[in-house]
């Protein structure tokens, strides 16, 4: 089997360091997500602990627009604790997709076990976090085994 030339090698390197800047910038938009989520059902709890704790006779209002309209309890205690569990469904779903590795290095991982001329890549990829952008590492490349 022929080996890959060093060329080829680096436009590889390449394009996995670029698929895992990509991955961990959109990690941490998913962790920024679950932490705006987080802190707007923190809001609706207390603001459902502040409706409870109010007497049964105050008016309740909701802001539409410019105005506010009188609501029956009932309704917006249902509303805002419906609120709450979409909230804390999309933070599960945030929490799913943070917790996968798998959709973080799936291009790369492929990559990498599609030919066994890369397996010296792989410590390379292993490290890239490390390494200053736009550098190449020169790395001796073994055969698989019972390749010549």
């Amino acid at each position: 089997m022929a080996t890959l030339s060093d060329d080829t090698l680096r436009k590889i390197l390449l394009q996995i360091q670029q698929t895992a800047v990509q991955s961990q910038r959109a990690l941490n938009v998913s962790k920024q997500q679950i932490a705006a989520k987080e802190r707007e059902r923190r809001i609706l709890q207390l603001t459902i602990e502040e409706i409870t704790s109010l007497q049964e006779d105050v008016n309740l209002y909701k802001g539409v627009g410019k105005m506010f309209m009188q609501v029956p309890r009932p309704a917006m205690e249902k509303d805002l604790k419906d609120e709450e569990k979409e909230l804390t469904e999309d933070i599960k779903n945030l929490e799913k997709k943070v917790r996968t590795p798998a959709h973080i290095y799936s291009i790369p991982s492929r990559l990498l076990r599609s030919s066994p001329t890369l397996a010296g890549i792989r410590n390379i990829w292993r490290s890239s976090s490390t390494m200053p952008r736009r550098s190449f590492v020169i790395y001796q490349f073994h055969n698989a085994p019972g390749q010549s």
